[in-house]
């Protein structure tokens, strides 16, 4: 009598494998583990935005992108979905009933460090330099094509998770920036920066006296040539040095360079 074999096919799913076996039959069991392998690698993508449609467009986008995506359509319930689910990255409208999505972008930033993408239709500079200026890393202006989204989303997930390669650590003067952790401190104390303000800083400081314009520092913290305001570069500049600088109006490391952009100091 030969020995029988029986499967339990699963599909194509990624799957754990168990074998039990006598002297007459082999059992072979496979077990399916996909969606927990899912929710270990997935980036999680909370959607702040009160036009139904386009959260189910920009939801389609994400998920066939392989990101796991929550939603809210209040600020307020936006921002307690926040709090509860602490997603990978926020994209916020900041026309919102409940709260306002600048008051939303606030609390998180005073709260936390979560990624933030403004998605806003307000198309006065003030109101996307006041977003930036509260900690926000990038914005899009409706109407936008879902496509940049999930790459302006790639690529400041890829800035937030700090998977660069060898361990380097820039000592300048009373600041320390650890290039693999994503920190810095200065004079021992660290400092609260954002993933853009951080990508500004490290770019300069790893070349002191060497000018930057705004839009090499641009393609440098989003990582791809979009088309950007040049003046969002202003807006971080100003929380940089609010931060680093003991006077940020006579800045001791970051300069400006007329009618260039700016540079970091030798010192």
């Amino acid at each position: 009598m030969g020995r029988r074999i029986s499967l339990t096919n699963v599909g194509r799913s990624f799957a754990s494998l168990r074998m039990t076996y006598s002297k007459e039959n082999l059992h072979i069991e496979i077990s399916k583990t996909s969606d927990v392998f899912k929710k270990k690698t997935m980036s999680k993508i909370l959607i702040i935005e009160d036009e139904p449609e386009l959260v189910k467009v920009l939801r389609d986008y994400l998920e066939k992108a392989n990101f796991d995506v929550s939603t809210a359509y209040r600020g307020d319930t936006g921002l307690s979905t926040w709090q509860h689910e602490r997603p990978d990255l926020v994209l916020l409208d900041l026309n919102l009933p409940g709260m306002d999505g600048l008051d939303v972008a606030r609390e998180i930033r005073r709260k936390g460090d979560t990624p933030i993408i403004m998605l806003t239709a307000r198309v006065e500079e003030t109101d996307q330099l006041i977003g930036l200026e509260l900690g926000a890393d990038d914005y899009v202006t409706k109407p936008f094509s879902p496509r940049v989204v999930v790459a302006k989303v790639r690529a400041v997930l890829r800035r937030s998770a700090a998977e660069t390669s060898p361990t380097q650590v820039l000592r300048i003067a009373d600041l320390e920036i650890d290039m693999d952790a994503y920190a810095v401190s200065k004079a021992g104390n660290p400092l609260d920066l954002t993933p853009t303000e951080f990508d500004i800083l490290s770019t300069m400081a790893a070349n002191p006296g060497r000018a930057f314009s705004r839009m090499r520092l641009l393609e440098a913290t989003q990582g791809a040539a979009f088309e950007g305001y040049e003046r969002t570069i202003d807006a971080h500049i100003k929380n940089l040095r609010a931060k680093l600088e003991s006077d940020p109006k006579n800045p001791q490391y970051i300069e400006t360079v007329f009618g260039i952009g700016y540079r970091f100091a030798r010192q």
